[in-house]
């Protein structure tokens, strides 16, 4: 089993910074990916960005040039820094790793951005 512990949230100013942390624990040995989720009110929850174990990231198009996910491999944690944040970045975030082909999730953080 592993367990997700996320941090980081809260609530900022448009054009502020964020940075969310998500800390995987268990019996745990090589994490495939880790990934940042978010889902807004009325919305479908989408992909923020994710990283594979050698440091492959991917981001949403609405994200690229802002947001910048990293990992520690030796910590089993994954982060979502964010700048330049946004009104429409308003939303629940969801960490998500697989482990042995099973995906997994936090229990998600809120970031609010006021305009």
């Amino acid at each position: 089993q592993v367990q997700l512990v996320e941090s980081g949230g809260g609530l900022v100013q448009a054009g502020g910074s964020l940075r969310l942390s998500c800390a995987a624990s268990g019996k745990i040995f090589s994490i495939t990916a880790m990934g940042w989720y978010r889902q807004a009110p009325g919305k479908q929850r989408e992909l923020v960005a994710e990283i594979s174990r050698g440091g492959s990231t991917k981001y949403a198009d609405s994200v690229k040039g802002r947001f910048t996910i990293s990992r520690d491999n030796a910590k089993n944690t994954v982060y979502l820094q964010m700048n330049s944040l946004k009104p429409e970045d308003t939303a629940v975030y969801y960490c998500n790793v697989v482990y042995r082909l099973l995906s997994y999730w936090g229990q998600g953080t809120q970031v609010t951005v006021s305009s």
